[in-house]
């Protein structure tokens, strides 16, 4: 065991953090923090680098192991260059190489016992520059830096000059590379394009150190981690496997613990049902079983019905109207930044009912096109062409759409003033944006609080085609699910930009890879995207004057199977959609019968209480076997309701 922590406590005011909270990472393990935004996973690796005091509890570090952190934010002001910067991380190694040398030189010179005292510490030298791999140090450097996304041309670029993410990428880089005994890594996909994300992911995996990991990029996680760790409610458990695994063993935690409180509450219900039966009928023997079935009542301890861990998001998305079959036609566009081309001559169509993702490495122009869609920017060339009835409803990743002035509850109103004030309140509630929270200034939210704005900008448009820039960034995966749920339920057509893998796995009906400044088109989500991948973009992308609407077209061609697969999943979201319809009707028949043979028994126990009828023994015998039948059948009904409800 390499880190240990035991029983650790955390609260800021009355706001519990942790609450008697334990977990241990091994030697060599790749383990996940998990919990949504807001629970605590940072203050927790503070807690563990020391830069958060404990309430209680204790830290363990194994003696003698090295830890490292990278925190979600970094403030580089050393002056050095990139390269520098990171070449620091082996500074040890470097000042070892240069006193080899300088003993080198020394030797010339030196004889007799002298000479076999410096050739001693050259030797060990030599010995310990080799074992730490000093040769290939460099090379490792320019390796980590490439892998992070960087070209040779970045690297003597200033440090202070640099952006928030590029800065956060080269700390990551330098962390890396002092290999210490244990990684603690908040957010480190979070800037990092999907080729920089795949290299990271290899490299932790085969990382000889243990790993510890907040990270909302579920694929990332499926493919590192060996054991989550959750932070739910201030209180902390562990589950052994990925994130998938986690997630199935979760649910079906919750779902046992639901069964067995609806039992309970049936059971509670029957009971209480029986009690008031004896006592109604106001004998002493009948009133003594009540009783005792009342102390067998009050024996029973209630469980707490299992709730989600946070408020979550719950919304729908609906075009107010069809649009045509023709939503957006692109037509041999171009645009460059000074001497930087982004994009030259590409042309594509995008169809109604289409989940269309872009993708590339950073700095391609995956968000720049979306502007020029979106009018925000005017491309070089070209031109694009918007279908019949066809309203855009835009989520822009940097939130230009919000006004840093206003209010949340002004943001709505003044874009939607037909609104009355109670369902301007219902929309933000919806978000997670309850009491006061509507008059908070836009300025003065996080990027996951203008991210849910934007979103209920989003809903209320009623948009048909939907160009979403990034919709997953500062979401934690609670929500993630919430909208993947929304997006796919989704009548209309989307096109969005997005770095993870995951939810374009679970929404996206078709990929444009921006690459070599043109498209490479993929019928098919992001699994299919890597299993034709490197065959596709060899094929149509390996020069720079390949038109995209040919690429489109042969991309098509090459993957007919996979076009058709499209369909059927097409085929099979609408087949979905109608058993949803249909669960939703079941549901609601099966709460109305419940609902009538519940009051057909009450109506029973109130006529059996009556004396015409239980003096009757036909008429009570009547009406008992009614009840015992009502009885069974609602039996049949709980399980069925139960099964639906799931």
């Amino acid at each position: 065991m390499i880190l240990a922590c035991h029983n650790i406590e955390k609260a800021f005011g009355e706001r519990e953090i942790v609450r008697d909270g334990s977990f241990h990472i091994e030697d060599r393990e790749k383990a996940a923090l998990v919990g949504v935004n807001g629970a605590g996973k940072s203050t927790i690796l503070k807690m563990i680098i020391g830069e958060e005091p404990l309430d209680g509890g204790e830290v363990i570090l194994a003696k003698g192991k090295t830890l490292g952190y990278l925190a979600q934010r970094q403030d580089l002001k050393s002056g050095n260059t990139i390269y520098e910067e990171v070449k620091s991380a082996k500074a040890d190694i470097f000042a070892m190489e240069a006193q080899i040398r300088s003993i080198e030189h020394e030797l010339k010179h030196l004889e007799g016992e002298e000479l076999q005292s410096r050739l001693e510490t050259y030797n060990r030298l030599q010995s310990e520059f080799d074992a730490r791999n000093g040769y290939a140090c460099e090379s490792e450097i320019t390796g980590v830096l490439k892998g992070l996304g960087f070209t040779e041309d970045d690297f003597n670029k200033q440090t202070d000059t640099l952006s928030g993410g590029q800065k956060t990428r080269v700390s990551l880089g330098k962390l890396l590379l002092t290999s210490p005994d244990i990684l603690l890594l908040d957010e480190p996909t979070n800037h990092l394009d999907l080729n920089s994300i795949a290299w990271l992911e290899t490299y932790l995996i085969n990382y000889s150190g243990a790993v510890f990991i907040v990270s909302h990029d579920r694929y990332f996680l499926n493919r590192v981690v060996t054991k989550v760790v959750e932070i739910d409610n201030a209180q902390v458990r562990m589950y052994l496997g990925n994130y998938k695994d986690y997630a199935m063993k979760k649910q079906q935690i919750r779902d046992a613990q639901l069964k067995e409180y609806m039992n309970q509450q049936r059971e509670i219900k029957h009971q209480q049902a029986v009690i008031d039966k004896l006592k109604s009928f106001n004998r002493e023997k009948s009133i003594k079983r009540a009783e005792s079935r009342e102390k067998m009542l009050d024996r029973i301890t209630p469980l707490d019905k299992p709730v989600d861990s946070t408020k979550e998001m719950h919304f729908t998305l609906e075009p107010s109207q069809i649009s045509g079959n023709d939503v957006l036609t692109v037509e041999h566009l171009s645009k460059q930044f000074d001497s930087q081309v982004l994009f030259r001559d590409i042309s594509f169509e995008i169809k109604r009912g289409e989940h269309v993702a872009v993708i590339g490495d950073n700095g391609t122009g995956k968000t720049t096109l979306l502007k020029i869609i979106n009018q925000v920017i005017e491309a070089d060339q070209g031109e694009f062409t918007l279908g019949s009835k066809v309203t855009i409803g835009y989520y822009d990743q940097e939130h230009h759409v919000l006004h840093d002035d206003k209010t949340i509850f002004d943001e709505i109103s003044d874009d939607y003033p037909d609104l009355t004030n109670t369902q301007i309140r219902n929309t933000l509630a919806a978000f997670q944006f309850t009491g006061d929270e509507v008059f908070k200034e836009i300025h003065t939210l996080s990027g996951g609080e203008k991210g849910r704005v934007s979103l209920a900008k989003l809903m209320l448009s009623e948009a048909n085609f939907l160009i979403l820039d990034e919709p997953t960034n500062h979401l934690d995966i609670t929500s993630k699910e919430i909208l993947e749920e929304a997006l796919n339920n989704y009548s209309g057509t989307i096109l969005y930009v997005s770095h993870d893998r995951y939810f374009i796995n679970q929404t996206a009906s078709r990929i444009l890879e921006l690459v070599n400044q043109t498209f490479v088109n993929y019928i098919g989500n992001y699994d299919y995207y890597l299993e034709k991948k490197e065959a596709l973009t060899l094929a149509y992308a390996s020069g720079n004057e390949t038109n995209a609407e040919n690429v489109s077209n042969s991309g098509n061609s090459a993957a007919s199977t996979p076009a058709s697969d499209s369909k059927l999943s097409w085929q099979e979201q609408k087949e979905q959609q109608a058993r949803e319809r249909k669960r939703k009707n079941e549901l609601k028949k099966t709460e109305e019968e419940i609902a009538k043979l519940e009051d057909r028994n009450t109506e029973i126990d109130e006529e059996l209480t009556k004396e015409e009828v239980y003096s009757n023994s036909i008429e009570c015998q009547k009406l008992s076997t009614e009840r015992a039948a009502n009885e069974a059948r609602l039996e049949e009904l709980y399980e069925l309701w139960e099964e639906l409800a799931e």
